[in-house]
């Protein structure tokens, strides 16, 4: 039995979606989702679809129950993430679960951008639970940038604080396949990926495939990291999310969301999505 936590996010219903695909029978799968009702396409297939909130440890347990391989697809509710993830843990402890596979962030040990905390934090808790692990550190996702081009078109700018920094975007497909592939397959415990693209770009670059794809003149505006979190907050974004943003844009210029090792290749398979197919398929969306 595997199941996957946030069934209906954007990553883990992809997932779900990659199992089936890869022949995983439906009625070994679990959704385990906060609210069931926005699962029923899936219990229509034959998934099975359990309610689980992070934040009510009384469901989780129920929802793990007969769980081999578990993924933790990590909560988006940044400054809760470890409260709620160990909930997690001591849920799939307490159901006996075989495996346990975490979607971090790259180098989330060492890094300095403030997102790998929370990350760094909840593979600390996984590792002292005793159980078997797989920790996928994803890197960004192009859908970072290709779902926001509004802003861009209507100002003709892409902002950042990136510098000439190089990050190792992979789509949420890409990512997702990798998540399939452990939980589907076997001799990956113990084993932490540090997963990007294979083809790292800059925010110059960014632009100039926009510009070139759309016929509409794009370009990178690189700002003082307090200008780019003045701009995020002027767009409506609240403070600390901005900051949080901004931030990661700083590790970005200092390689922190670059990586070569190719393992998110080899994991899925293929060669991962390039930012020219990922930029197309945002323009016809």
């Amino acid at each position: 039995m595997i199941t996957v936590t946030g069934a209906t996010g954007h990553l883990g219903r992809l997932v779900v979606e990659e199992l089936l695909r890869s022949g995983v029978p439906a009625d070994e799968i679990v959704a385990a989702v906060r609210s069931p009702h926005k699962a029923a396409d899936l219990a229509e297939r034959g998934v099975q679809v359990r309610e689980a909130d992070y934040t009510k440890p009384e469901t989780l347990a129920t929802a793990f129950a007969g769980t081999d391989k578990l993924l933790l697809v990590s909560s988006n509710e940044v400054g809760q993430r470890v409260a709620q993830h160990r909930n997690v843990v001591d849920a799939a402890v307490q159901a006996g679960v075989s495996l346990i596979v975490y979607t971090s962030v790259l180098y989330a040990q060492t890094s300095g951008i403030a997102l790998a905390a929370e990350h760094k934090a909840t593979e600390d808790v996984i590792r002292a639970s005793g159980l078997a692990y797989v920790f996928l550190r994803n890197g960004w996702y192009i859908e970072n940038y290709t779902e926001n081009l509004a802003p861009a078109f209507e100002h003709g700018a892409i902002l950042g604080s990136a510098g000439a920094g190089r990050v190792s975007g992979a789509t949420r497909a890409d990512f997702a396949a990798a998540a399939a592939a452990v939980l589907a397959g076997e001799g990956h415990a113990g084993t932490v990926y540090e997963l990007g693209g294979d083809q790292p770009f800059t925010l110059a670059e960014l632009a100039a495939e926009v510009t070139a794809q759309s016929g509409k003149p794009v370009v990178y505006a690189d700002l003082p990291v307090e200008e780019y979190t003045k701009a995020l907050v002027g767009a409506g974004l609240p403070e600390a999310f901005a900051g949080v943003l901004s931030d990661s844009d700083l590790g970005i210029a200092r390689g922190e969301l670059f990586t070569d090792s190719g393992e998110l290749s080899q994991l899925i398979g293929r060669p991962t999505t390039t930012l020219a197919e990922a930029v197309a398929t945002a323009l016809k969306a």
